[in-house]
């Protein structure tokens, strides 16, 4: 599944992963990810939850009214609950249904939307957002960004021609459909988000012989 994750989305899960640390929480819940999704700020997720009056400050209060803080003590990998594992599993079910061979942030604001009987729904509404008006409002919004891509234009220069002559758009290709799906990896894919997520020593390396799947890691 997190193979076909935007770079965006990968960030809501790496916020969600933060987000559970300050609040000295020992697991991810549909709250973290909406906090994640907010927090993001540039997604479709964002704007569509900035354009119903949601905003982190408020959000954040309303979480720790309903589930508290932690202990404080925050294991190293950081597990999803059950319900956000829906939430992911729902997100992959929605960009199924739109056509889309990515996962964005709009997938997984849907997923969170549909789910609907988590803290993250209770959340929402408390804040007064009707959810079946940020489903709405999600769809229109994808078909606008749709006219306004298919309306052609050049791409212009790139902000990083050196990056892009020498090394490969990874996220990019992932987004396009241009990479071969991942099998079997699930564990190994999670593992790598888990480190990128981390404060500090967020860097993973992959080290194996020849032929073992480092590459295929790589693009999961």
């Amino acid at each position: 599944m997190f193979e076909r994750f935007t770079e965006k989305a990968i960030k809501v899960i790496m916020l969600a992963q933060e987000e559970a640390r300050r609040l000295g929480h020992n697991f991810v819940g549909t709250e973290q990810i909406l906090l994640g999704l907010i927090g993001e700020g540039t997604g479709v997720a964002a704007k569509v939850l900035k354009s119903m009056g949601v905003n982190l400050k408020d959000a954040r209060v309303e979480v720790e009214k309903i589930i508290g803080r932690g202990s404080g003590f925050v294991a190293v990998e950081i597990p999803f609950t059950p319900r956000a594992k829906r939430v992911l599993e729902l997100s992959l079910e929605e960009a199924r249904q739109l056509g889309h061979n990515y996962i964005g942030t709009e997938h997984l604001l849907l997923g969170l939307i549909r789910e609907g009987e988590g803290v993250a729904a209770r959340v929402l509404e408390n804040l007064g957002v009707d959810l079946a008006k940020v489903r709405t409002q999600v769809i229109r919004m994808l078909g606008e960004t749709a006219e306004v891509t298919s309306g052609g234009g050049s791409k212009g220069s790139t902000k990083t021609p050196t990056l892009d002559e020498f090394g490969t758009n990874l996220t990019q290709l992932a987004a396009e459909g241009k990479l071969d799906p991942v099998v079997g990896r699930q564990n190994e894919i999670e593992r790598v988000i888990q480190i990128l997520g981390r404060r500090t020593k967020n860097n993973p390396v992959l080290i194996g012989e020849p032929g073992v799947g480092k590459t295929a890691l790589a693009e999961g």
